[in-house]
């Protein structure tokens, strides 16, 4: 399956990651030293939330229109970036529009289609690299950075059965280069076994110092369905697992969410 991101743009699950991420990138401006992202799974960069992909499924409603309309004060920083940046920014976007000028962004897209408007957006800014190349490899190939600071973000589409095993994998080889770095990687929510075995397939790798901040429009176990999200961090900054369960918690009002097992989790995997 080609995942196409433009279906589903602004849904819960993008405000939910997309708050979340704009939080871990403040907290390296927080030192003067330069800092540098990978974003691993980039995609288009922008999307049009007008156009045809998500008028089409009206998830983007039912997720960033929402938060809009409610404004949850929490959740001012992410928001007000959605609306500076006119469409609907994704991860690229957002990143991007943290930098400061010495901060360094690498892009990762695979497929051609998204490629061309990521080097179209930043062909003119010497700060952002677009790479056609697997996000997977780049984490071999991109990792450790000159910077010796920075965040890699992951945020693969799941179209892969397997996606839990290569997103695992990816984590212990980027860590393994890049062990004091950031790692950040969004992960669906259908039935919570899966996601509970991935978890512990990074602990049982002896990585320190992991936790995932989740979030439940319901109780998940009907697996056709995305009941939810989490977000698994190495290295987080201080404080963010009470940072972050305030954002998620705020996302979740805002969605206006009143489902039975409807929620926010936080889970200590690994201790520092």
């Amino acid at each position: 399956m080609n995942y196409r991101h433009a279906y589903h743009a602004g849904n819960f699950a993008d405000c939910f990651k997309h708050a979340l991420l704009v939080a871990l990138v403040d907290s390296f401006a927080r030192k003067p030293a330069p800092y540098f992202v990978l974003d691993t799974h980039a995609g288009a960069g922008q999307y049009d939330l007008t156009a045809e992909p998500s008028q089409r499924t009206g998830e983007a409603d039912l997720g960033i229109h929402r938060l809009l309309a409610a404004r949850p004060s929490t959740l001012a920083r992410y928001l007000g970036l959605v609306e500076l940046l006119g469409l609907y920014p994704g991860s690229p976007s957002l990143i991007r529009a943290l930098l400061r000028p010495a901060d360094r962004l690498a892009c990762c897209e695979i497929h051609a289609e998204d490629v061309v408007p990521l080097r179209r957006q930043f062909h003119r800014d010497p700060r952002v690299a677009v790479h056609h190349r697997s996000g997977w490899e780049a984490l071999g190939a991109l990792l450790p950075p000159k910077e010796k600071r920075g965040l890699v973000f992951v945020d693969p589409p799941f179209e892969d059965p397997d996606e839990f095993g290569a997103l695992a994998a990816g984590l212990r080889k980027g860590h393994s280069r890049f062990r004091h770095g950031g790692f950040a990687a969004w992960y669906p929510i259908k039935q919570r076994a899966a996601v509970r075995t991935f978890q512990a397939s990074l602990k049982s790798a002896e990585i320190r110092d992991i936790l995932a901040i989740e979030l439940y429009l319901r109780e998940p176990t009907n697996a056709d369905r995305l009941n939810g999200c989490g977000l698994l961090m190495i290295n987080p900054p201080y404080q963010f697992a009470e940072q972050g369960e305030l954002l998620a918690s705020a996302v979740l009002d805002g969605l206006g969410c009143v489902e039975a097992g409807s929620g926010t989790a936080v889970i200590r995997i690994a201790d520092e």
